[in-house]
């Protein structure tokens, strides 16, 4: 008798133990590391993009009684970095994320060269990577089972912007890229392009990282009188190619640039002279009630807009995760396997993977129209209708 009562207190406390253990782990929070530009010239971008958006969603998450980890609720903290805008230290700082700190998840560096970068750490610790700020089929031909790109390709979205063009009748173009990945690939993209549609290409040319003048440029483009310029560039060069085309009058029937141009600070830096300038988009608050709740909620928290392009795939990168480690947890190789096979709710609508891509997201043209970068190319993703020609600066 003495036996079985020793047997069963032996028994209840293992089972006392185990819900102990269970209530402790289910206390501990998930690290979820990332290393990003608070300083430096890609700072202008991360801080508009990506750390807001990863902020507002672990404090969303947290509201709500923590990250759903296969049927267990666990707060969310999140272990940052300044990558200083720097290679050398994003790929040092990811090292440390992951073969150091062994966080539990990573989100992702900004823009296509950092995230190219850490690749090959991303594959060797087996890190899902839900990239919503690298576009490139260079990224994508690596085949690194780890990576996902969020963002439409350069194609993708290159012959969006050519299908308008031809529908406009434009028949010649002149662009300039920055002399980098995400440069290179879009310039590429464009080229083909155009090629393939006829129309002419006056002029092409490329410039540095950094530059701080392209005024010889744009006005050896003014001199060539094309129907369209397009400008493959980096939020810093955006903002310069933009007030220097305005001050040498350079005002072509289409003026379209590239990563900034989808940021509320360009609005409201340039005010009317920003009426008529197109660039790279995806959405708006117009485009559906799920961004409508994103975008309110994310001026509420931080008093800014969100941007109208890579935010909202920031934002979805997000909700997969989500979704996918609520259903399979915390083990790597399992969320990288439930992310590829599957598809997702997003506020850009339902995205699913091919090899690593987003085959979901059509390219579109956006343009900057009433105070809203509206959606004007393809017209069934329009949320507004294109300014074409473009009216003289403002």
């Amino acid at each position: 008798m003495k036996t079985m009562t020793s047997l069963a207190r032996a028994a209840a406390a293992a089972v006392l133990a185990a819900a102990g253990a269970t209530a402790a782990f289910a206390q501990e929070p998930v690290k979820i590391g990332y290393a990003i530009a608070r300083t430096g010239p890609w700072a202008a971008g991360a801080q508009v993009t990506q750390e807001p958006n990863y902020i507002l969603w672990a404090e969303q998450v947290n509201a709500a009684g923590g990250l759903n980890v296969k049927g267990t609720k666990r707060k969310v903290e999140l272990v940052a970095l300044d990558d200083r805008s720097e290679t050398e230290t994003v790929v040092r700082s990811y090292e440390k994320l992951m073969g150091t700190d062994k966080v539990d998840l990573i989100l992702p560096p900004w823009g296509t060269g950092a995230n190219f970068a850490i690749l090959p750490l991303v594959q060797k610790y087996g890190y899902p990577l839900l990239a919503p700020t690298a576009t490139g089929r260079k990224l994508l031909e690596l085949k690194n089972p780890y990576f996902f790109a969020l963002l439409q390709q350069p194609d993708t979205m290159m012959n969006a912007l050519a299908e308008y063009l031809t529908a406009r009748s434009v028949k010649t173009v002149a662009f300039i890229y920055v002399d980098e990945l995400f440069g290179l690939e879009q310039a590429g993209a464009l080229e083909r392009s155009l090629n393939a549609r006829g129309i002419k290409i006056v002029e092409k040319k490329s410039y540095p990282l950094g530059v701080k003048d392209l005024q010889p440029v744009l006005n050896d483009i003014k001199a060539k009188n094309p129907d369209a310029f397009v400008a493959l560039s980096y939020p810093p060069d955006t903002f310069l190619i933009t007030g220097q085309s305005k001050a040498i009058g350079f005002n072509p029937k289409v003026f379209y640039t590239a990563v900034g141009t989808a940021f509320p600070v360009f609005r409201d830096k340039f005010g009317p002279t920003a009426e008529g300038v197109m660039g790279l988009g995806t959405w708006n608050p117009k485009s559906g009630p799920a961004a409508k709740a994103y975008f309110d909620a994310h001026v509420k928290r931080w008093n800014k807009e969100p941007d109208r392009w890579a935010s909202a795939h920031a934002w979805a990168g997000l909700q997969i995760l989500e979704q996918a480690v609520a259903k399979v947890g915390l083990d790597r190789k399992a969320l990288r396997d439930y992310i590829a096979a599957n598809e997702f709710d997003t506020i850009i609508g339902k995205i699913r993977f091919k090899n690593g891509e987003n085959v979901s997201t059509p390219g579109v043209v956006s343009q900057w129209s009433g105070g809203e970068f509206e959606v004007v190319w393809p017209p069934d993703r329009a949320t507004g209708p294109a300014l074409f020609p473009k009216q003289p600066w403002k």
